[in-house]
């Protein structure tokens, strides 16, 4: 979905597409049921909550921007890449298991992006700046995890590192369009 077809979506339209991303919050509650040994405490769900309501507001965000396809689709990333590191870092963990706290170094990356954009103002030229420094924050926590003696994280680190990178390429493209 473009930034153009959320802005075009009347109030009861995008009203029922967030409720269908809040409706998501049931799978858990799903999976503790049918998975044993898979727990959750009432913060968890509060946690998964507010990261729905971040890409709710994010997709708002999305939607007051000129319609382009390259610049949704870097934010449409980059919103997935935080989203993912930090369910797959309260999931499993990223270093060691969800406990270990080591893995709050991730939490650095997905501020970087945050605050990065914001700092950006959601413009695609500077949201390019944004993302390849939350790229940069990504692999170097590979090189801390890797010094510090926390073990190996390449393919993952890879994988975040390229939707990053991904994510920065595309608002380069939007940035470009719009001369």
């Amino acid at each position: 979905m473009t930034a153009g077809t959320w802005i075009a979506m009347e109030q009861g339209g995008r009203l029922k597409l967030l409720a269908l991303v809040a409706a998501l919050m049931v799978v858990p509650v799903i999976v503790l049921r049918a998975v044993e040994g898979y727990e959750w405490d009432p913060g968890d769900a509060v946690f998964l909550g507010i990261l729905f309501l971040g890409i709710a507001v994010s997709l708002e965000v999305a939607a007051r921007v000129p319609d382009r396809l390259a610049y949704g689709a870097g934010l449409g990333l980059a919103i997935f890449a935080g989203f993912a590191q930090i369910w797959v870092n309260l999931a499993v963990g990223i270093i060691g298991s969800e406990d270990n706290p080591i893995n709050l170094i991730y939490l650095a990356v997905i501020v970087i992006a945050v605050f990065g954009a914001v700092i950006a103002g959601f413009r695609a030229r500077h949201m390019v700046k944004a993302m390849a420094a939350t790229a940069l924050a990504q692999a170097t926590t590979f090189f801390v995890a890797l010094a510090a003696g926390f073990g190996f994280t390449g393919p993952i680190t890879i994988f975040f590192v390229s939707l990053w990178l991904i994510s920065s390429w595309l608002f380069g493209r939007a940035a470009r369009v719009r001369g």
